[in-house]
């Protein structure tokens, strides 16, 4: 959720500072993850769905709230995006992202969720690095007011996606349908199927099991029925095959 001070994002990677030794690049930055249940709510669900949708992948890495350091001997240089994709890396537990020590790949996807404890000039800020240090989608999406806003890296940095309505991220394949009113956001895999709560997952999971559950009734009745049909008919003297 933090931003380190703008003053900071001269450095690249292609030119690095001496760095210094005991340099600390700390896990935590003190800030809540989320300011609201709704913020949080979302944020989740974006970062599990994207988990869930590169699974299969052992080379991308999801991350929700997670410092991004981007310059190497420069700590004040981060942020944590609510959730980002980093593809052609690895997964694995990390206290953070040290970019340099990720053969220097930048976050390829981002997202960020609003809260009302949202400024100006933290998103400005926000906008700003993520261009700057090479991000190639950006995606920002206000529940309360069921606003999604996308960019796209092109030849003069991210430029904004002039109809978010049913877009297609091109990294990730996702879709986007932000809906009619607030909180109606829905995002589809390349599959068709959307992104779901815990709670809506856990309920498609009931429901087929509870279906499960009725077929095997069925097919035990049916197998009642078969057997006791065939003891009836050996009754009268006739043996079945």
């Amino acid at each position: 959720m933090s931003l380190g001070p703008m003053d900071a994002l001269t450095p690249t990677l292609a030119a690095r500072p001496a760095v210094a030794l005991d340099v600390e690049y700390p896990d935590s930055d003190g800030q809540p993850m989320s300011d609201n249940t709704t913020q949080f709510r979302w944020i989740v669900t974006i970062k599990e769905g994207l988990e869930s949708l590169f699974r299969d992948r052992a080379d991308v890495f999801v991350a929700g709230d997670l410092l991004w350091y981007a310059v190497e001997g420069q700590p004040k240089i981060r942020t944590a995006p609510d959730a980002m994709v980093v593809i052609g890396r690895p997964k694995g537990e990390r206290g953070s992202y040290m970019q340099w020590l990720e053969d220097g790949v930048a976050p390829q996807v981002v997202f960020e969720v609003h809260s009302p404890g949202n400024r100006m000039s933290d998103a400005v800020r926000r906008f700003r690095f993520y261009e700057h240090y090479g991000v190639e989608e950006y995606y920002h999406y206000d529940p309360d007011r069921g606003e999604l806003t996308g960019w796209l890296r092109g030849d003069s940095g991210l430029e904004e996606i002039e109809s978010i309505a049913g877009f297609t991220s091109p990294r990730l394949g996702v879709r986007f349908e932000p809906g009619d009113g607030p909180d109606s956001l829905k995002i589809y895999r390349p599959d068709g199927r959307p992104f779901l709560t815990y709670l809506e997952l856990e309920s498609l999971w009931l429901a087929e099991r509870q279906r499960a559950d009725q077929e095997r009734q069925r097919a035990d009745q049916e197998q009642l029925r078969a057997d006791r049909l065939a003891a009836k008919l050996r009754e009268m003297g006739i043996e079945l095959d």
